[in-house]
Order: C-alpha cells, then structure tokens, then sequence
C-alpha cells in the first residue's frame, strides 16, 4: 500500500478482497435469509438507508424486482422517527442498510418496521452497532475500518452483500457465478487508462450521471461521489428520464457520464447515448461492449446486472484524481464528516 496515496483510493483498492472475504464468511446469513423468504413469502420488501447506503438499497431494488418479482419499496427514516408513523407489515421483511448503524433516525425506523410485524435485516459493516444489536438478522459487510470520509469499500460491499442475499433467495446460477467471479473483476480494473474521462471531468463545471436498472443506482452514487470529493455538481437520471425534461440542458460539451451494462437495456442505452451526442454531449461511457464517445472498457463478471459494480471501482478511481487535479483533498471534503447522524 502506498502512502502516498490518499485513504479512500486505498481503500477502493480493498474491494477485491473485501466481497471475496463478506461472500464467503457470510453464507450462513445468506441461507438464513433464503429460509426465511421461502417460508414467509412477503409480498413486499422494505428498505431504509441514508447517503451512499441508500443507492445500494436502490442497486437492491432493481436487482431483486428483476431477479425475484417482489416490489421493494423504500421508505424514509423520518417516518418512525420525526413523524411518529406506525407502520403495517405484517408477515414483511425490512433491510436496513448502513456503514455504521448508529444514525437514531434509521434506528427508530428498523424498531417501527419491527412494532409493525417485519422481520428485520441489519446490512451493516458495525456489527456491534445500536442497529445490529436490534436486528433480528445482522448481515456484516466485513469491510473493515473505514477512514476516509467519501464511502467506497463499505458501498462496494453493501452491494455485494444485497446481491449475495438477491442470489441466495432467486437461486438463480447466473447471478451466483457473476458473484463467484466479482472479486476476481474487481480486480481486474486496476491499471485502467481513465486519463480521456479525467479531461472531460476536470474541465466542467456541472455533469449529469446516468444508468437503467441496477446501473441508475451506480449513477445515484457517481454523482454524489463528485459533489462529496471534487465539488462538481452532478445530478443523477434514468437514461430513459434524461431523455425528457433533463435534456433541455445538454449543449455542446456537456458532459454526461453513462454507465450502460451489456444488460436488456444496453440497445436502448446505446440509441439514448447517440441522440444526446448529436446534441453536442461530451459523453464518458462505462460498459463491457464498445460505446461511442470517450469509452473505459471495464473487466465482466458475465452477468449485466452486477457489472455496473465493477464500474463504479473504475469511476472511484477516476474521481479521485480529478478532486487532487483541483486541488482538493479526497479525504477531506468540505462541510462534511464521516458519520453523520440524524434525526
């Protein structure tokens, strides 16, 4: 490890070796939640999550509606916590996703779901947390500490985790081989050129980010990633929703980041990409298969689903030099702490 280096590209380097380590060590958790999905059978799923955990829930929802049929449905931490809400779930199982488990509001929210018949699933790295300790289920993400203040191991392995829990329930043999073959992906993308992307990005001053499916929910967490590090304001779409309103913005040089998974959606995404080129977008495009426009082929784990992960340890990269190219310290993000806790 280089000291030289700053903490959270350190950390993103820990990734491989994290989901290796949290999908093997936790099989019994996953088996657990298979057993008790397939004597439950919930007819809806619950998440509550904050920040970067909360677009892995989104990753969840995506991949689980796909993969299983059954709805997830987030619902918001104020709900138990400022507005008092009772909530009716019945025979329903609730994940709450979080870093450090100890923000009250995602505490109160896990305690009403439980008042309210859930069954309640702790995704959390601090397994000894307030939220863990009140679960009836604790998922580890077995990430380790944690320093620098932009998550990036944590969220990697908060969606590995999900993704573990979406295999063990589905049984589907695609989804369990892409995640066999994750770490070994992951790793894989050390070494990638992203000096073209680091151009389009150093030189702008707004950005859209974009996905479909499991990748909008790596879109959600690309573009918080550049207003948390290098402050360059980002807003996140559906490359089907940028293709309404959002579109209004896009003159020439606008940049747009894209992250197009060889997955159903991947003919479509191409077409949106081409239509936002001619209206001049300067477009960075993260996908197995060529795309126009400045590309960063990224390693396959054979499923276009989780792919958009192994993505997202390239755009972390990428990110990171462009906040030291401005001139600001990763680590250290104005404004900002490294656990927030709310109400």
């Amino acid at each position: 490890m280089n000291d030289n280096q700053s903490l959270m590209l350190q950390e993103a380097g820990q990734s491989p070796e994290v989901v290796a380590t949290l999908l093997e060590k936790e099989k019994p958790v996953f088996a657990e939640i298979a057993r008790l999905f397939s004597s439950a059978r919930p007819s809806v799923v619950t998440t509550a999550a904050r920040g970067s955990s909360d677009h892995a829930a989104t990753f969840f929802k995506y991949l689980f509606e796909i993969t299983c049929g059954v709805p997830v449905a987030s619902v918001g931490p104020s709900i138990a916590s400022v507005y008092g809400a009772a909530l009716h779930l019945n025979g329903g199982v609730h994940f709450t996703v979080s870093q450090s488990g100890a923000s009250p509001d995602i505490v109160a929210l896990q305690d009403a779901a439980k008042k309210g018949g859930a069954t309640t699933i702790a995704v959390v790295n601090v397994t000894d947390s307030p939220l863990a300790k009140q679960a009836d289920i604790v998922l580890g993400l077995n990430a380790g500490a944690e320093k620098s203040v932009a998550a990036t191991k944590s969220f990697i392995a908060s969606v590995a985790a999900l993704s573990g829990v979406t295999a063990a329930i589905s049984g589907a043999s695609d989804l369990q081989a892409a995640l066999v073959k994750l770490p070994e992906a992951l790793s894989a993308t050390a070494g990638i050129d992203t000096a073209a992307a680091e151009e389009v990005l150093f030189n702008a001053t707004s950005l859209y980010t974009a996905g479909r499916g499991p990748a909008f929910a790596i879109a959600l967490e690309a573009a918080l990633k550049a207003k948390e590090t290098s402050g360059l304001h980002a807003e996140a779409f559906s490359l089907a929703e940028l293709m309404h309103g959002p579109m209004r913005l896009v003159q020439p040089g606008f940049p747009i980041v894209a992250f197009a998974p060889d997955d159903a959606a991947f003919a479509n995404n191409v077409q949106a990409l081409e239509r936002l080129q001619k209206l001049g977008a300067t477009t960075v495009g993260f996908s197995t298969q060529p795309l126009s426009g400045v590309h960063l082929r990224v390693p396959t784990t054979g499923n276009g689903l989780v792919d958009p992960l192994v993505s997202l340890l390239v755009y972390y990269r990428l990110i990171e030099s462009v906040t030291r190219r401005k001139g600001f310290d990763p680590d250290k993000p104005a404004n900002l702490l490294k656990v927030t806790e709310t109400v």
